[in-house]
């Protein structure tokens, strides 16, 4: 693990940021108090959202946490593809009782203002999803003293995301919960994504910067693996999200247990863009039909998900969630924490102490 991740945090285990309301500085505090790194998640807020954000973060505590920010979006959307979603969509919004979003409501998702924010008031560590800052981004965050990091699905991205800069890569295995951090929306790539332990192997193998592993990891055991594989950290979405100081509405957390759901899908059908959840009936009824269109279709569908939460239908709703979501663990966040190292610390001695791996 290098000494610059090593410094962040105590134990080698970092809180995904989470955007929707999920990753509120409650959790990061809690999570960065514990000994992990918090992380807030900047996406779909504006610049101003998330300089209080921090300044209420650093209000709860002074370790280290991390900013995440989504990179803007290349416009290769059909908007006739847009517009017959939306005619597909109406029966949902005279359901919900609500309209349809604009899907032409922004695609930057306020970058550049947010980037100025993390450069005129410094954070610990920046983590960006969807693609690749500039070098120049990079070594600004770098001169600023911020430790940044890229997430990167294939070996390729790992590459382009050292090459950029960066000071350590986000390995995103098939099996993590949200979106998937692609650098490039291919649909014709849709549903071929390497698993965790594959992926992180031959990042290893191709990168020199320190790794941050994530996808369905829920126990020590699983950290202890990929680190055993090459990672310097691990990265816990769904984990979290059951947590206490989660944001997540409580629907959802519920949802993460009910046998009700006994899978997840990567789905376009909210976003437009490949994202793991639980399925539920607006994945299986919209999902095939759901066209390559983010954030066109994240803005379209936001009055129905905002609806469906409303009325506290989980059938409506993006309950998004990794492959591990049925060993959620509804627990005060910090205390997560202290039984992920518990149980990291027992697979480590289990492993050296016997040397047997079966």
């Amino acid at each position: 693990m290098s000494s610059a991740l090593t410094d962040l945090s105590r134990h080698p285990i970092v809180q995904a940021p989470m955007a929707g309301g999920v990753s509120v500085p409650r959790l990061a505090a809690a999570v960065s108090e514990a000994g992990g790194l918090g992380f807030l998640a900047a996406g779909y807020k504006t610049a101003d959202g998330l300089y209080q954000e921090i300044k209420q973060l650093r209000g709860l505590t002074g370790l280290p946490f991390g900013v995440n920010l989504f990179m803007p979006q290349p416009e290769y959307a059909d908007p006739a593809a847009v517009e017959v979603y939306a005619h597909q969509l109406a029966g949902e919004a005279t359901w919900y009782e609500t309209e349809l979003g604009d899907p032409d409501s922004g695609r930057d998702d306020g970058y550049d203002a947010k980037l100025a924010v993390l450069l005129d008031n410094p954070v610990p560590a920046a983590s960006f999803h969807f693609g690749i800052p500039s070098n120049e981004t990079l070594e600004s965050l770098r001169r600023a003293g911020t430790f940044t990091l890229v997430t990167a699905t294939t070996p390729e991205e790992a590459l382009a995301v050292q090459y950029a800069g960066a000071d350590a890569v986000i390995a995103q295995g098939v099996e993590a919960g949200g979106h998937q951090g692609t650098h490039r929306d291919l649909p014709e790539q849709d549903g071929s994504g390497l698993g965790l332990l594959s992926l992180v192997a031959q990042i290893r193998e191709t990168v020199t910067i320190p790794i941050v592993a994530a996808g369905g990891i829920m126990r020590g055991s699983q950290i202890a693996a990929v680190l055993a594989a090459g990672a310097s950290a691990a990265q816990l979405g769904t984990a979290f999200l059951a947590t206490h100081e989660s944001g997540a509405h409580d629907v959802h957390k519920q949802a993460l247990t009910n046998p009700l759901y006994v899978r997840t899908e990567l789905t376009r059908a909210f976003s437009g863009r490949p994202a793991r959840g639980l399925v539920n009936r607006f994945m299986r009824e919209h999902g095939p039909y759901a066209p390559a269109a983010y954030p066109e279709v994240h803005h379209l569908t936001a009055p129905l998900r905002k609806a469906a939460a409303k009325a506290k239908d989980a059938q409506g709703m993006a309950l998004w969630a990794g492959q591990g979501h049925r060993m959620a663990r509804e627990l005060p966040a910090g205390q997560l924490v202290e039984i992920l190292a518990a149980e990291l610390d027992a697979a480590r001695t289990a492993l050296s102490g016997t040397g047997d791996l079966r």
